[in-house]
C-alpha cells in the first residue's frame, strides 16, 4: 500500500566522525579531549574555531554593500574563480590559465568532488576511480553515489608508518587507460603523509604513459608547508601540460566551514577546450544545484582582490600552520616524558596524524581517558593545545603500556 512506502527502509549509521562529536558533547568528564574535531576543523589554542580578522573585515565590506541575495552564475562569481585559481596555481601562471583552465565555484570541496565525479563518469566515460589506502572516507561515498567503481592503491605503510611509494607506483603503472586516480595534493587525510617532490614527478610520468585521468584534491592549502609550497603538485601538472582535474576548498584556510566555498579546476590544452569544458560543467551544475552560494564566494573574493588584506590573511594562515607544527612537537616531547615514542607525528603534515592505534585502542582511549579520536587511528592535531597536550600524550602512553 502507498502508506507503507517507507516501512521497509533501514536506518543508516551516523557518520563515524560527526557521530563521535555528538558523543563527545554529551561526555561530562572535565578532562575530555576532542581529537576528532568534526570534519577537520581548525581550533585555536583556546580550543575554539577562529574567526579570521581578515575574513571578518571582508564580511563587513560585503554586507556594507547591501546587495540583494540574487542568484549568481552557474559557474560562480568570476572574482572568486579568478582569485582561487591564482592562489592555487600561482600568479605567474594566471594569464595562461585564465585562457586554458575551466574553473567553477562549488558548494565546498565536497561539492567540487561530486561535480568532478559526475563529469568523469558522464562526460569522460570513466568507470573506475582509484583512491589511496587509506583516504578520506567520504571520497569513496561520493564516487559511489556518482556511479563510479572504486578501488584502492597502496599508500600508507601501516606496519612501519610512512609512505609506500613503491607499491603506489606499481599499482598506478598497471591501471587501464581512462582510470581516474585521486591523489591528495598536500596534507593527506587521514595519515598526514605527503608525496615528496621526486615522487610527484614519477606520478606525472605514469599518468602520461598510461593515459590516466588525474584528480588532485587539495582541501588544506597553506596548512602543510605553506600556501605556495602546498600548491606544488597542481602547479607541476599545469607546467607539464597534463589534462587534470583539481578540487579545492576554501573552508579550512579561510575558516569558512559552514559557508561552503570550493572550486573545481579543469586544466585543458586550449581556450576552445576550456570553453567546451566550462559549458559542460555549467550544465551539470544546473541539473544538480543550479548555482553556488553567493556569500562565501564574495567574502573570499574580497580578501583575494585586496593585496593588503590578502597579505594579512596569509599571515593568519601561517599562524594556524605554525601552531599545529608546535603541537606536534609538544605532543612528541610529552610522549617521551611518559616513556613512549610519539615522534612519528612530527614528520606528518597538516591537520591529521595517523597514530597506528587499532580500533580497540582508540576505544580504550575514549572509555578510560576521555580522549576522542577516530576508530581508524586518526587524530586531529588542531584539537591539541597547551592545556591538554600533556594529558593526551599521557593517555596514549597508558594505552600503549597495556599492550
Amino acid at each position: 500500500m502507498q502508506n507503507e512506502l517507507f516501512s521497509q527502509l533501514q536506518p543508516r549509521p551516523d557518520d563515524p566522525i560527526l557521530g563521535l562529536n555528538e558523543v563527545f558533547q554529551k561526555d561530562e568528564r572535565p578532562e575530555k579531549v576532542n581529537l576528532t574535531v568534526g570534519a577537520g576543523a581548525y581550533l585555536t589554542d583556546a580550543g575554539v574555531m577562529p574567526l579570521l580578522s581578515t575574513v571578518e573585515e571582508a564580511t563587513k565590506r560585503v554586507l556594507a554593500r547591501r546587495e540583494p541575495h540574487a542568484y549568481i552564475p552557474m559557474s560562480g562569481l568570476p572574482a572568486y574563480n579568478e582569485g582561487v585559481r591564482r592562489l592555487l596555481f600561482g600568479s605567474e601562471r594566471a594569464p595562461l590559465l585564465s585562457e586554458t583552465a575551466a574553473t567553477v565555484q562549488t558548494i565546498g570541496g565536497t561539492g567540487a568532488l561530486y561535480l568532478a565525479a559526475l563529469f568523469a563518469k558522464n562526460v569522460l566515460g570513466v568507470k573506475l576511480v582509484v583512491v589511496s589506502d587509506p583516504t578520506w572516507g567520504n571520497h569513496i561515498a561520493i564516487f559511489k553515489l556518482a556511479g563510479l567503481e572504486v578501488a584502492t592503491y597502496p599508500y600508507y605503510n601501516r606496519t612501519k608508518g610512512g609512505l609506500r611509494f613503491d607499491g603506489m607506483r606499481s599499482a598506478l603503472s598497471s591501471l587501464p587507460a581512462n582510470t581516474m586516480v585521486l591523489i591528495h595534493a598536500c596534507c593527506h587525510n587521514p595519515t598526514g603523509v605527503d608525496l615528496p617532490k621526486e615522487a610527484w614527478s614519477e606520478v606525472v610520468k605514469i599518468v602520461k604513459e598510461r593515459n590516466l585521468v588525474p584528480l588532485l584534491d587539495i582541501a588544506y592549502q597553506g596548512l602543510g608547508d605553506g600556501l605556495e609550497e602546498d600548491g606544488y603538485a597542481p602547479r607541476l601538472f599545469a607546467d607539464e601540460g597534463v589534462a587534470t582535474l583539481v578540487t579545492a576548498s576554501s573552508s579550512k584556510n579561510f575558516a569558512l566551514y559552514g559557508q561552503r566555498a570550493g572550486a573545481l579546476h579543469v586544466l585543458t590544452r586550449s581556450n576552445e577546450e576550456k570553453r567546451t569544458v566550462e559549458s559542460i560543467l555549467k550544465s551539470l551544475v544546473r541539473s544538480t544545484y543550479s548555482n553556488p552560494p553567493k556569500f562565501a564566494g564574495s567574502v573570499v573574493a574580497e580578501v583575494l582582490a585586496d593585496p593588503e588584506l590578502e597579505a594579512r590573511w596569509r599571515l593568519e594562515v601561517d599562524e594556524m600552520r605554525e601552531r599545529m607544527v608546535l603541537m606536534r612537537r609538544l605532543f612528541a616531547e610529552a610522549g617521551e616524558r611518559h616513556g613512549v615514542d610519539l615522534s612519528f607525528v612530527v614528520g606528518q603534515k597538516g591537520m591529521f596524524t595517523f597514530t597506528g592505534f587499532t580500533k580497540e585502542m582508540m576505544q580504550e582511549l575514549r572509555d578510560k581517558y576521555a580522549v576522542y579520536g577516530v576508530a581508524n587511528g586518526r587524530i586531529c592535531v588542531a584539537g591539541l593545545n597547551h592545556g591538554n597536550v600533556e594529558y593526551a600524550a599521557e593517555a596514549f602512553a597508558k594505552v600503549l603500556a597495556g599492550r
